[in-house]
């Protein structure tokens, strides 16, 4: 019995490490959802309102959504009814297509999935003109998945049963790629950087880092269990070395890595 519990415990501690205390500060307001790339932060909270945060103040921006995520490809969201929006102008406008949940962390073009689960994305050409004046190309990705998200290394994704993936040979022209690949680890949610830097938010509301991913190894290594003081994570996005949190009674965290 000794033999079998310490052969586990090399195994756990084989695939997922414990990166030290993180230094966190509240920050004041409830949301449901963060998301933050290359300075800019936006949110949304329980009743749909949509917030960009300018220095320590979260100011309110028009319109209702559920979701909402900023990029290199700009700033979109999609609303209760599925529907989606990118803001053009200061203007919420509407494109064709129906989504979830939406992700403009790759190079200029948008991922998503639907409520079925089905994956779709937008080459960047198609991304950068949408304007809602014409229809959009919407290219579906073969499988299932409730949580698709990219970045420059790649795209990471998690279905219903929280398996997590890797789309390999995405480019922001092809962004459809070629193969998945299953990576140890089971996430409820999932979300790259601006610099590629990989977390996740599993059921309990734990929250993991990826390690050892690279250019050469965009898939990293093994998983790092990140300081659990904040309470139950929700939600995290990651962004200029820092980690934002959500937790599950929509406190927000700013943590520095």
């Amino acid at each position: 019995m000794m033999r079998w519990l310490h052969e586990c415990l090399f195994l756990l501690l084989s695939l997922c490490g414990i990166i030290s205390a993180l230094k966190c500060t509240v920050v004041p307001g409830v949301l449901t959802q963060i998301d933050a790339s290359n300075g800019q932060v936006f949110g949304v909270n329980s009743a749909g309102n949509i917030y960009t945060l300018y220095g320590t103040t979260w100011t309110q921006l028009p319109g209702g959504l559920t979701h909402v995520t900023t990029g290199l490809g700009g700033v979109w969201g999609v609303n209760s009814n599925h529907e989606i929006y990118r803001l053009v102008g200061g203007n919420w406008r509407q494109v064709t297509g129906l989504l979830k949940q939406i992700d403009a962390g790759g190079s200029q073009f948008i991922v998503g999935v639907n409520m079925n689960d089905d994956i779709y994305c937008l080459p960047k050409s198609s991304a950068i003109a949408a304007d809602g004046n014409s229809a959009l190309p919407w290219v579906h990705i073969e499988g299932k998945l409730k949580y698709y998200t990219c970045g420059p290394l790649g795209c990471w994704g998690v279905n219903s049963a929280d398996a997590i993936y890797y789309r390999h040979d995405v480019t922001p022209d092809s962004c459809a790629g070629s193969r998945w690949q299953n990576v140890p680890g089971a996430l409820s949610m999932i979300e790259v950087g601006t610099e590629g830097d990989v977390y996740g938010v599993n059921s309990a509301g734990n929250i993991y880092r990826r390690e050892g991913i690279t250019k050469d190894n965009p898939i990293g290594t093994s998983w790092a269990l990140v300081d659990k003081k904040l309470g139950k994570a929700k939600h995290v996005s990651y962004d200029l070395d820092q980690l934002w949190v959500v937790t599950s009674e929509g406190s927000i965290f700013k943590c520095k890595v």
